[in-house]
């Protein structure tokens, strides 16, 4: 099967521009000069007929905002960017496709990726995948799971060399990863929290203890409006070590990505053809406003030394970043107040472990808007049309 043509210059749909992931991706777009090479035509599905959005070095072919629920408008573009969420993916893309559309389709929701037509993007880590995907026919560019993205970008280069036996991890997911009314909530709790103690705070002669009786007792006493958006449980001062949908099998639905969408992205598994690595995990929501973080325990096929390890992961790709194992480094790299809003992966506390010399751990972070969400999709794009090899 081959590649639809595109033309010249590709029309390229937009869903989904306005929220968080799609803010963020037009932000990245305009920064790179995406827009220059195609026309835009934005889509809503709420305030279609208005005008569409000015966005620095946008030329857009369409003034006017499309229905993004019109099938036959959207089968005029030869890609279409959707960061508009699942329920719009189960709405339109079945009946998109079975209208005759045969354009690429780049998603950042989760509903297509484990489709075998659908291939889970993040090129610094699988463009072998991507590039056989593409001479194949495949036209379904699914973003991956944020953690998983992250993970990989930054010690993707042990997976590539086939070094690893199975992986465990434990994640610490902010609260961004639950969308934008999940940061508010975290935010106006941990306001809640200080306007119930500010009073002996002030008093250098408080008990710390009471302060912290009357934060627990608050904690406790917020309303089922307060904890909406975390099912009832505050996040602020707090952790929740669940995310996702109950599999009943003693794992979440996050868990399960943590191995069905590692493997997948590197081209293993039933799928391809060859086994799975084994990936355990544990994640675990934290009061945290951005950025993705997790502790890894590899178990390697065969003893590599630590000085070959670091540099296999410091020269895999531009954005990793390797962070000496010290105090001082980890305090000032190997945090989310340092990676937000930039493009980079830290790994550090690369160690061998007591259990054998195969036995490495590490931990890394990313701003899971970018590389974990945004990024991969504009450079789908951009390797569509050939720019990006």
């Amino acid at each position: 099967m081959s590649q639809p043509a595109l033309q010249p210059v590709p029309r390229v749909g937009l869903v989904g521009w306005r929220g968080m992931v799609g803010s963020v991706l037009m932000q990245r777009m305009s920064e790179e000069r995406d827009f220059d090479a195609i026309e835009t035509t934005f889509f809503s599905t709420s305030t279609a007929g208005k005008p569409a959005p000015k966005i620095t070095g946008c030329k857009v072919f369409d003034p006017i905002l499309r229905d993004g629920n019109d099938v036959n408008a959207l089968k005029t573009m030869d890609i279409i960017i959707t960061c508009q969420g699942g329920d719009y993916t189960k709405a339109i893309y079945k009946p998109l496709r079975e209208a005759g559309w045969k354009g690429h389709w780049i998603d950042a929701s989760k509903i297509l990726r484990m489709d075998d037509d659908a291939i889970i993007i993040l090129d610094p880590v699988n463009m072998p995948v991507i590039k056989s995907a593409l001479s194949k026919g495949i036209t379904n560019w699914i973003g991956g799971n944020c953690t998983v993205s992250c993970m990989l970008m930054g010690v993707g280069a042990l997976y590539k060399a086939g070094l690893v036996e199975w992986m465990q991890t434990s994640t610490y997911q902010a609260a961004s990863g639950g969308g934008a009314p999940n940061m508010r909530e975290l935010l106006t709790q941990y306001g809640a929290l200080y306007a119930e103690v500010k009073d002996l705070l002030a008093d250098p002669a408080s008990a710390i203890l009471e302060i912290d009786r009357k934060v627990t007792a608050k904690q406790r006493a917020f309303t089922p409006e307060e904890t909406a958006n975390f099912r009832g449980v505050p996040l602020g001062g707090n952790l929740i070590p669940w995310i996702d949908a109950d599999r009943g099998d003693g794992t979440s639905l996050e868990e399960w990505k943590g191995g069905a969408e590692t493997n997948k992205i590197m081209g293993l598994g039933k799928m391809f053809g060859t086994p799975e690595i084994p990936i355990d995990s544990t994640c675990v929501r934290i009061g945290s406003m951005r950025c993705h973080s997790q502790s890894l325990t590899f178990k390697l096929k065969k003893d590599v030394p630590l000085a070959d390890i670091e540099a296999m992961i410091a020269n895999d790709n531009p954005w990793a970043k390797f962070v000496p194992n010290e105090r001082v480094a980890t305090e000032t790299q190997l945090t989310a107040k340092n990676v937000a809003g930039t493009m980079n992966i830290p790994v550090g506390r690369v160690r061998k472990l007591a259990m054998g010399p195969e036995y490495l751990g590490a931990f890394t972070i990313g701003d899971q808007l970018l590389w974990g969400a945004a990024e991969p999709l504009r450079r789908m794009l951009r390797i569509i049309q050939g720019d990006i090899a």
